[in-house]
């Protein structure tokens, strides 16, 4: 059975992160069962993990160039495994498969969250009579396999009651609902080693290999990530699992155009993008005054609706019988789906752009969107979409939940350059009169102006509002501590 992902990218930790990648420089049964338990016990529901034998480490890094597994080793190795996996109780089985990689063969053992977790190993597996030996429940903290504090055990009976919502099995659905061209298709588009094989094999082996069906053999069903990507119908077993871009250009709704993407939801998102970006993305070159160069501006930056649309169809649960829906004013872009933020994310995180979540609703959507470069994952999905708007001079995101957190409506807002001229001073005016009273109390420095706008950092539109309001000796510089200037309202 080969291994789903492409080896460089997996060596080079370019499509999973590198806390899910362990390289060991050669085999040491003990580590391996220990970190394929972990890995298998996958106390934060990130999709489990990889265990590279061959390939050195330092500093956490790849060494280059891999010193690989003698290829006469390799047999004894992998019956080796099939033994030892048997200190793990209950018994779990990766998939191990050896690899050429750059003229020297590694072995990649594949290791996703287990079924029949939590899982204990022995902690040494050479012990005698070792499947009954003393084992110990291991988890993954970082980049390191430990063995589970009591506390730590609780939380790992807990998450194992509750297997993500895209790792069960659809029992309504079947092995035919899962399209092998599809399947294929990804496949190449990743370069795994596995697509050639592919070429061989039916749908329901194929499925098998890339782990998307589940039960036993006479009875087997695809799980709710497969026909989320790889059936062509996803909605027949998925009530408005679909994106509504809706363009609404006039208050009235007169001249409004829907426009509904549907099919698998990696093409949902891809489609939905490639349409917002023919017809909803403007740029202009603006001449600033007292600057040689022009700027060059956009009514929204692409690189933000594709992070929070992609965001969207990763956290989205598939379980509620809504669409995410993209509306497009003049003022704004509105992205919604359902439900919000975890509870794990505080409001005063939100408030501040600091959204980091621990647990991931689909966890294995989330590993196929990562291979195919459609997100990035590990929480970056925010704080790139923010530096995005920050780089274009655009205000920043808002976010709209009710109590409950049932629905999240993240708003991205209009460059005000592509406002109406009377809206533009409107919002210009009200925009300096956030500045004028964070300076009343007492004289700012840049960094502490933002800081009073409940900004992470220096914005480019602060800046630019605040030469503007110097220009125009609205405000002026004063000297402040050592060679920083603060900024203080001018006496009138």
């Amino acid at each position: 059975m080969a291994i789903p992902v492409n080896i460089e990218d997996l060596i080079n930790r370019r499509v999973v992160e590198s806390t899910r990648i362990e390289f060991k420089s050669d085999y040491n049964p003990n580590a391996i069962i220990h970190s394929i338990c972990a890995f298998a016990n996958d106390i934060d529901n990130l999709g489990g993990g990889y265990i590279i034998i061959g390939v050195e480490e330092k500093d956490g890094s790849p060494v280059f160039p891999v010193k690989g597994i003698e290829h006469s080793r390799i047999d004894n190795i992998l019956k080796d495994l099939v033994g030892y996996c048997h200190c793990i109780e209950p018994l779990y089985n990766p998939i191990v498969e050896p690899v050429l990689f750059h003229d020297v063969y590694v072995i990649v053992i594949w290791v996703s969250g287990g079924y029949g977790r939590p899982y204990k190993a022995s902690k040494d597996v050479f012990g005698k009579d070792s499947p009954k030996s003393a084992k110990y429940y291991y988890i993954r903290k970082f980049s390191s396999t430990i063995i589970a504090s009591p506390e730590e055990e609780k939380e790992l009976f807990y998450i194992s009651t509750d297997i993500p919502f895209d790792d069960r099995p659809n029992l309504a659905a079947e092995i035919d609902d899962l399209d092998i061209g599809l399947m294929r298709s990804h496949l190449k588009e990743i370069g795994s080693s596995l697509y050639d094989c592919s070429l061989k094999m039916d749908a329901p082996d194929l499925a098998k290999d890339l782990q998307l069906v589940s039960g036993p053999p006479e009875r087997l069903k695809p799980l709710n990530v497969g026909i989320l990507m790889f059936s062509e119908q996803p909605e027949k077993y998925f009530r408005y699992a679909r994106i509504e871009v809706v363009d609404i250009p006039d208050p009235t709704g007169t001249n409004m155009t829907e426009k509904v993407f549907t099919g698998p939801i990696q093409r949902q998102l891809r489609d939905a993008l490639a349409y917002i970006r023919n017809y909803t993305i403007k740029e202009v070159t603006i001449k600033e005054k007292n600057k040689a160069e022009a700027a060059r501006v956009c009514n929204y930056p692409f690189a933000a609706i594709e992070e929070i649309l992609s965001n969207a169809v990763y956290h989205r649960s598939y379980h509620i019988n809504e669409p995410i829906t993209v509306r497009i004013t003049p003022e704004n872009i509105e992205i919604t789906s359902f439900p919000g933020f975890d509870r794990s994310i505080s409001d005063e995180s939100i408030a501040n752009y600091s959204i980091r979540a621990r647990i991931y609703r689909n966890r294995r959507i989330g590993d196929f969107l990562k291979e195919l470069h459609l997100i990035e994952g590990r929480n970056t999905g925010f704080p790139n979409a923010i530096k995005a708007l920050r780089e274009n001079g655009s205000d920043l995101l808002t976010f709209d939940m009710d109590d409950n957190r049932t629905y999240l409506s993240v708003t991205i807002p209009v460059h005000s350059y592509f406002l109406d001229k009377s809206e533009r001073t409107d919002k210009k005016a009200a925009y300096e009169k956030r500045i004028t009273d964070a300076l009343k109390n007492a004289p700012l420095t840049l960094t502490e102006l933002a800081k009073a706008m409940n900004y992470q950092g220096i914005t480019r539109k602060l800046t630019k509002t605040v030469e503007d309001m110097l220009e125009r000796k609205i405000i002026e510089k004063i000297a402040g501590d050592g060679s920083t200037n603060k900024l203080k309202l001018k006496q009138r």
